[in-house]
């Protein structure tokens, strides 16, 4: 701390100490030499608060702790632990969040409804593999994501995973330790009911939860107009 700064600390500490002492003998009915030591310990504590807590030291290292916090709870994990069976948590989608509309972020609107999309926007399923439950958030008829993605996550003898609807999910965080989006295949999810899921961005996508399914803001029912 520049000395100068220093300087006009120590001088505020000490003009604090006029009013304290005012206020020790105001309202304590205590001897002088107990009024003498209550003035001291306000000081002491004083100076131990501006160590503490106006130091440059002390500063920075309470904003690393509060970015590092922020990061933690921003981070949103996605690995390729399900690549065995020819599916991923979709690489973080934020990446491939783009025009193309990779992983079912694209903004046009789902309609006509094809035939062929069994799930809605808003259910909770459960992944018939891994046993983990979710939200439905988003869906493609067809497998919509990079091509590097698709060959390395479906893998040899998954080919058609890329032609069904592929569901974007919301993976409960009892389920999984991080908050993950994963993006799976249509043979590979269940519908489950009464059911509630816990994750961080929900409220992002819904409103409410109506005992069976969640239920769509506005933006999100324009995409999916249909579900």
């Amino acid at each position: 701390m520049p000395a100068d700064r220093r300087a006009a600390l120590q001088l505020g500490l000490l003009l604090l100490a006029v009013p304290a002492q005012y206020f020790v003998s105001k309202f304590f009915a205590t001897p002088e030499a107990q009024r003498s030591q209550s003035v001291k310990m306000l000081l002491s504590n004083a100076v131990g608060f501006k160590n503490r807590y106006l130091s440059w030291n002390s500063w920075q290292k309470w904003c690393y702790e509060l970015i590092g916090s922020l990061n933690k709870k921003k981070n949103v994990v996605f690995t390729g632990q399900d690549n065995p069976q020819g599916e991923s948590p979709a690489v973080e989608v934020f990446k491939y969040k783009d025009p193309k509309g990779y992983f079912s972020q694209s903004t046009e609107p789902r309609s006509p409804r094809p035939a062929g999309v069994k799930y809605r926007v808003g259910q909770v399923i459960r992944h018939k593999i891994w046993g983990y439950r979710g939200i439905i958030v988003g869906w493609d008829p067809q497998a919509r994501a990079p091509e590097s993605w698709i060959k390395e996550m479906h893998g040899k003898g998954k080919a058609h995973y890329r032609t069904q609807p592929n569901y974007s999910i919301l993976v409960d965080t009892r389920d999984r330790i991080s908050p993950q989006t994963t993006y799976v295949p249509q043979e590979n999810i269940e519908v489950i009911v009464h059911m509630q899921i816990i994750h961080p961005d929900i409220d992002n996508y819904f409103e409410s939860f109506d005992g069976a399914q969640y239920i769509a803001r506005p933006f999100l029912k324009a995409i999916y107009p249909h579900d």
